[in-house]
Formats: structure tokens, sequence, C-alpha cells
């Protein structure tokens, strides 16, 4: 989600892509366990400490903490917050907020990165709409992922079905290639026009993160000079896998298991909803 020298793209080889499968596991496994402690009354500091420690215990690093100054090992961002919430001990979670939250991990040298939007008690209805928005705009940019694809069709899937059920797509912050660095090239806008944009190919490995807001994309930057939130203050969600072109598909590398985004209470969502 930084601005990114311009520069070749790199094609991870076997080896590489081993160990990306591994930190894209573990990094999903520490998602997966916050998924399982969200609940009112926790402040965002304790999620931070958690995922520090978890990330610690598995022998790999937080990629966040310290990254450009960054304070904390994990991001937060809470209902309007659009990206790079800090953890705070004075930020409590209330019932019907949604959060964000980011992880990433560093072992054995490569990244791996990942992200949810959680429930936080019973969600309101336009809380629930920009979430599972953004949870099937990110289903829908992974699925126009293929090897002789252009970026550009993940940009228009994820667009066409944002602006469709009338939610905007952040075009401040972008998808990022990820190996050794953190960000690398390419950036993976999360609009676009089909058939346009760099050709995909096998060992190619970036994320698709899209940040989906209920009103207008634009965002403001807090004093903080990280914080991003909306600028009308409606709400904001985002999903986010790591994911690795193959010769015949993607994979993604950062699997979770269950239900840990809350997909139990709205299980079908837009069917449900057209019925």
């Amino acid at each position: 989600m930084m601005q990114l020298r311009a520069q070749s793209v790199e094609i991870k080889s076997p080896r590489e892509i081993a160990i990306m499968r591994e930190v894209g596991r573990l990094a999903a496994d520490t998602l997966s366990k916050v998924g399982a402690m969200i609940r009112p009354g926790l402040s965002t500091q304790e999620i931070n400490d958690f995922v520090h420690a978890d990330t610690v215990r598995k022998s790999a690093r937080p990629a966040p903490l310290n990254y450009r100054g960054f304070p904390r090992s994990v991001c937060t961002s809470r209902n309007e917050v659009v990206c790079h919430g800090i953890p705070s001990r004075e930020e409590i979670l209330r019932d019907g907020d949604i959060i964000n939250v980011d992880v990433t991990h560093v072992f054995q040298g490569f990244h791996g990165d990942t992200s949810a939007t959680f429930y936080v008690g019973k969600p309101a209805a336009d809380a629930v709409h920009v979430t599972e928005v953004a949870r099937r705009c990110l289903e829908l940019g992974i699925g126009a992922v293929r090897p002789g694809g252009r970026l550009g069709d993940v940009g228009a899937a994820i667009q066409y079905f944002a602006e469709a059920e009338g939610c905007s797509v952040v075009t401040a912050f972008v998808g990022h290639g990820i190996g050794r660095e953190f960000h690398e090239e390419p950036k993976v806008c999360h609009i676009g026009v089909q058939g346009k944009g760099m050709r995909l190919r096998p060992g190619m490995t970036f994320t698709i993160e899209p940040m989906i807001n209920l009103g207008v994309p634009e965002v403001e930057i807090l004093d903080d000079e990280w914080t991003a939130v909306t600028a009308d203050g409606s709400l904001s969600a985002q999903f986010e896998h790591t994911l690795l072109v193959t010769s015949d598909g993607v994979e993604i590398l950062t699997p979770r298991e269950g239900l840990l985004e809350n997909s139990e209470i709205f299980p079908n969502y837009f069917s449900l909803r057209a019925k």
C-alpha cells in the first residue's frame, strides 16, 4: 500500500515459493486466532500484543513494527479508518463496530501479508453491507487472476461489483508485489479496465486488498501521518490475501481455516438479500 519505485517484477523460484507458502500459512494462522478473540471491550493494543507474541512464538517477525517508523506490530482499522490504524490502549471495541486487522509476518526472509474485517458484537445493516461487499470484492479479484491475464482484469472485477452495490473503491492505496520486500512491484490497483495493464506470469506474487467505502472513495491522513480515514466519515472495510500466479490459475498463499471473518453470521449475504 505504499508508493513503489519503477522496477521489474520478480518471478519467484520454487524454493522461494515454498517459503512464501510457509510464511503465508503462519500469518493466516495468527489472523485466524485474532478472529476468535474479537469482542466488545477489547482494546486494539491487546490485539497488537497478541499478534506480536504469536508472531515471535513462530520464530517470525512482525513486518509492520518500525517499518518506515510505524510504531506497532499490526494495523487495526476500525469503522471509518480505511487502513494503517495504530493500536492503542485507549481504543476500545464496542458492540456494532467493524475492525480490519492487517497481519504481516517475515519468516526466513520472506513476507506473508493478509487482513480481514471482523464484526464486533451485532453489526448494523450498513456495516454488514460494506463488509460483505469488500469480502466479495476480494473473491472476485482473485477469480480474475490467471497466467496471461492482465492486472486491469483484477481492478475491473472489483470496481464493477463494488459500484453496482452502491459502494466506492479507494484508489489512494493499492495492492503490491511481495516477497523478500514488504512492498515490491507490481502495483495492484483495485479499479481498472479489463484487458489492460501488466500481463500476469506464473511465479508472480502479490497482494489483492480492496478497501471499500460506504460513501466517497477519498481518504484523509490523520496527524499521526499513518491513519487513513474516509473523507466523509463513512464506514470502510477491507480483506486481503497474498497470491501466487500459477501455470494454470492462482494460489492463495494465506489461506484461512474456518469462519474467522464472522461469516457464520451472514453465510450467504447476497443470495439471502436477493430473496
